[in-house]
C-alpha cells in the first residue's frame, strides 16, 4: 500500500507546514471525514500505472490551458471580426472543435473547482467566489480529502504544475495549490489580487514574491507575461517525464490594462471609445488601493489587446514544444472558465463576446457558460472537426485519467463522462443523461440541460415562487422564448433532476428558502 503511505505523508507534511499537531487536524478545513478518507484510500490503492489510452507507448503531455472572461464568441474561429485569433484559430483547425461545451460554472472559483474534481456545482466542494474572512488573501479552500487532478497525475507518474489564477485556498491553507498536488505553483493565489495585471507580487510555491519594479505603483512587471514564462520554463524542465500543465491565465479578465507595445498600438484608436472612468480615481494607485479597476481611456483596444496577447501566448506553447520534440506526444486542451463580462470598460455587447446566444458571466443562460473547448493532438485527436457532443468542465477528470492511464475507482464521485472516443474516433461515446448548474449569487439561480431542452430558474433565494423557464436550443438557442407553460411534463421531470442532482452544502447552500430543494 505504497500510495496510501505516501497520502500519509501528505497529510502530516501539510500538517506541519501549517504549524498544526497531527492529532489536532481537525479544524473547519483540516477535518477528515472518515468516510471520504476510506474512500479516498480505497481510490488511490485501486490505481494503475499503465500508460495513457491515447497512446500505448509514453504516457501523454497534457497541457490544460484555461482563458478568464472569454466568451464564446471572442474567437475568430467563432465569428469574431474586430480582431482574430490566429493560432487559437489554428489549434481548432488542427485539433477538435467542440461547439456545445459547457463552464463548471458561470463565475471563477466554482467553476475551477468543477475541472479539478471532475463534478458539478451541486456537488463540488467550491461552489462559489467565496473569500477567506480572516484577513488573509485567497478564498475558501478545498478541504486535504478532496481528490483534484494534480494528485491523479501524479499517482500516474506525472510532475504538475499550476500557473495563473489559483482561488481554491488561501495560501498556507489545504487548498493552497502545494497541499493539493501540484509540484509547482506561479501565479495568483488570490482572485481578487488577480484583478491587477502589475500587482505587487506573486506567488511561487510557498513563497511570496515580491515584484519590486512594480513598487510606488510603477507599470512595469505585467504578471501574464511572468505566469507565461513561468509555463514555458515548466514544459522546458519537464521534457524528459510526462507533465501536466494547467495554464489558469487572467485574461481578458478585468482590469483591462496591457504594455504600451506593438500589439495595443494595432488597436489603438481603431474602435470609437467610450473611456472607461474609475469612481476612486484616476491613478492607478487610487483604483489599486480601493480594491478597484483602472481607468482606462481605450477600454475595447486593450480588450482585444489582451486577447491578441493572450492567443500569442497560446502560439509560443505550441512552438516550445515543437522545439523539445515534445508536439507528438502532447494533448492541449483550450477553454475559458465562463461567459464574458462588463467590468473595467468591457463591453460584450461591442465585440459580440457571447456569439449567438443570450447572457455573459454570472448567467446561465448559454451566452454564461456555452464556451469553446479545443483538443489539439496531431496524430491522436482527429483533426479539422467542429464536434456537437455534449459535454462539460467536470468531463476532463474522466478524460485526462484515460489519457494518463489512471483507472478511477468505481466509486469514484465524479459526475463527468470521458470525452476520449470522440477525441479518437475509438470506441462508443457515452452521453450525458443531463447536465446542471447552480450559482449562488444574485439571488440564486439553477440550470439544467437534458436533450434539446434547458431549463433555468432564477432568484430562488429570494423568491420561493420563482417559476422555472423552459428553452428548446435547437430551435431557440438565443432562449428567448419561455415554453414551460406548453411542457408541463418536461419541467415536472427536469424539476426532480434538480431536485436530485443538489447535495447540500454548508458553505454554499440556498438558504432553504426555494421550494425546488
Amino acid at each position: 500500500m505504497q500510495i496510501v503511505e505516501n497520502y500519509m505523508k501528505k497529510l502530516k507534511k501539510t500538517s506541519a507546514f501549517l504549524k498544526v499537531p497531527n492529532d489536532k487536524i481537525n479544524d473547519k478545513h483540516m477535518k477528515i471525514n472518515d468516510k471520504h478518507m476510506k474512500h479516498k484510500l480505497l481510490l488511490l490503492s485501486s490505481i494503475g500505472f499503465s500508460a495513457g489510452i491515447i497512446s500505448a507507448q509514453k504516457p501523454m503531455n497534457v497541457i490544460y490551458i484555461l482563458a478568464d472572461d472569454l466568451g464564446y464568441g471572442d474567437l475568430s474561429c467563432l465569428g469574431q471580426t474586430k480582431f482574430s485569433t490566429p493560432n487559437i484559430d489554428k489549434l481548432a483547425k488542427e485539433g477538435m472543435l467542440f461547439t456545445q461545451h459547457y463552464s463548471g460554472s458561470t463565475v471563477s472559483a466554482p467553476s475551477r473547482s468543477c475541472l479539478m474534481t471532475g463534478q458539478h456545482t451541486g456537488h463540488t466542494y467550491i461552489r462559489g467566489n467565496k473569500g477567506f474572512t480572516d484577513g488573509k488573501e485567497g478564498q475558501e479552500p478545498l478541504t486535504l480529502e478532496t481528490y483534484i487532478l494534480p494528485e491523479m497525475f501524479k499517482e500516474a507518474g506525472y510532475v504538475s504544475g499550476c500557473f495563473g489564477k489559483w482561488g481554491l485556498g488561501y495560501p498556507g491553507s489545504t487548498g493552497d495549490p502545494m497541499n493539493q498536488g501540484f509540484d509547482t505553483f506561479y501565479g495568483y493565489n488570490c482572485q481578487s489580487e488577480s484583478h491587477h495585471y502589475y500587482p505587487d507580487h506573486l506567488w511561487k510555491n510557498r513563497k511570496k514574491v515580491m515584484l519590486s519594479e512594480n513598487a510606488k505603483f510603477n507599470l512595469v512587471q505585467y504578471a501574464p507575461d511572468l505566469i507565461h514564462n513561468e509555463a514555458l520554463q515548466f514544459i522546458t524542465d519537464n521534457q524528459s517525464r510526462p507533465f501536466f500543465a494547467y495554464l489558469s491565465y487572467v485574461a481578458p479578465h478585468a482590469e483591462l490594462i496591457a504594455p504600451d507595445d506593438e500589439i495595443l498600438a494595432k488597436f489603438k484608436g481603431k474602435f470609437k471609445e467610450k473611456p472607461y472612468k474609475a469612481k476612486e480615481g484616476d491613478t492607478y494607485e487610487d483604483t489599486f488601493k480601493a480594491g478597484a479597476y483602472c481607468s482606462q481611456p481605450e477600454p475595447y483596444a486593450t480588450f482585444a489587446a489582451m486577447v491578441t496577447r493572450l492567443d500569442r501566448q497560446v502560439g509560443d506553447i505550441v512552438a516550445k514544444l515543437k522545439e523539445l520534440g515534445l508536439d507528438k506526444n502532447t494533448v492541449i486542451f483550450f477553454s475559458s472558465d465562463n461567459g464574458p463580462h462588463r467590468e473595467g470598460g468591457a463591453n460584450p455587447d461591442f465585440f459580440k463576446s457571447y456569439g449567438p446566444f443570450r447572457g455573459v458571466k454570472r448567467d446561465l443562460y448559454e451566452g454564461g457558460i456555452r464556451l469553446p473547448l479545443i483538443a489539439w493532438a496531431p496524430g491522436k485527436v482527429k483533426s479539422g472537426v467542429n464536434s456537437n457532443h455534449i459535454c462539460a468542465m467536470w468531463d476532463m477528470m474522466p478524460t485526462f485519467a484515460g489519457i494518463a492511464g489512471v483507472k478511477l475507482h468505481k466509486n469514484t464521485k465524479t459526475d463527468g463522462i470521458s470525452i476520449l472516443p470522440t477525441l479518437t474516433g475509438k470506441g462508443k461515446q457515452k452521453q450525458h443523461k443531463f447536465l446542471y448548474w447552480e450559482f449562488h449569487e444574485r439571488g440564486g439561480k439553477i440550470a439544467l440541460r437534458k436533450g434539446d431542452w434547458k431549463l433555468v430558474i432564477q432568484q430562488i433565494m429570494v423568491n420561493k415562487d420563482a417559476e422555472p423557464e423552459l428553452y428548446n436550443l435547437v430551435t431557440d438557442r438565443h432562449e428567448d422564448n419561455n415554453v414551460a407553460n406548453q411542457h408541463p411534463e418536461i419541467v415536472k421531470e427536469m424539476l426532480q433532476l434538480m431536485k436530485s442532482s443538489h447535495v447540500e452544502s454548508t458553505i454554499f447552500h440556498f438558504n432553504n428558502k426555494s421550494k425546488y430543494f
